[in-house]
């Protein structure tokens, strides 16, 4: 005959919410064995104030963080945005390290007509604006309906020579003011057409010579700094004359 196992229960242990679990000792063949059974109850206690506090308090916590992160990517969005652009005597620029791999781009635009609508047209400087600056400027902008660029020599400038004096003449004729070439022209003291020299000299700078003539002095073939700089002084013009209006 089989021998008659003894069965010693102990107390019940909770192990987890609504979990509760039996142990029992076994007496099989003169070893004892330990057998635990474990359960849902089904009337498990409903949570206490503390514990529904403490809820709240970790689903606060989690949308405060969750705020923390938008406010902190927004204002990196803006830091980000700001280093792209920037204003000089207000003239509005945007850095562009896109338009020509490899270089950085100083772009700003004018507003012009094109097929009876107002659309902006680009202009890029590859000198910063606010380093322009340093070059000196003596006088002001004063504009005319015509004008004339002369180059006194020519510039073997490894091409700057070129992109200058293209996008001097460009912006003249965004503003509607009729470019010539005449080698022989001069300064016009009764002021009836402007007129710009290019010329070597000791030092990079612009000197107004007359109402509207100006020599755009080149050293070192800073031949694009000193066009760019008349072009900034252009730009500067230009929005003071559209904040009158």
């Amino acid at each position: 005959m089989a021998k008659k196992r003894d069965i010693k229960k102990k107390k019940p242990t909770k192990k987890i919410k609504g979990e509760v679990c039996e142990v029992f000792e076994v007496d099989k063949d003169g070893k004892e064995k330990i057998v635990r059974i474990c359960d849902l109850k089904e009337d498990a206690k409903p949570a206490t104030k503390k514990e529904i506090d403490r809820e709240n308090k970790l689903l606060r916590n989690i949308l405060i963080a969750i705020g923390l992160f938008v406010l902190i990517f927004i204002v990196f969005y803006m830091i980000i945005n700001n280093t792209k652009h920037f204003e000089y005597k207000g003239v509005k620029f945007v850095i562009d390290k896109e338009a020509i791999e490899g270089k950085t781009l100083y772009r700003t635009s004018l507003p012009v007509i094109h097929r009876g609508e107002e659309v902006p047209y680009n202009f890029y400087l590859r000198n910063d604006p606010r380093k322009l600056a340093n070059i000196g400027f003596n006088g002001e902008i004063i504009m005319a309906k015509n004008a004339v660029i002369n180059m006194t020599e020519d510039f073997n400038c490894d091409g700057d020579d070129i992109i200058g004096v293209a996008n001097l003449v460009k912006l003249y004729e965004v503003f509607g003011i009729n470019v010539i070439k005449d080698d022989n022209a001069t300064c016009d003291s009764e002021g009836r057409y402007l007129f710009i020299r290019i010329q070597s000299g000791n030092k990079t700078n612009i000197e107004k010579t007359d109402p509207v003539c100006y020599d755009l002095n080149v050293n070192n073939c800073e031949i694009l700094d000193v066009t760019e700089r008349m072009m900034l002084e252009t730009f500067i013009k230009f929005n003071e004359i559209q904040e009158e209006e």
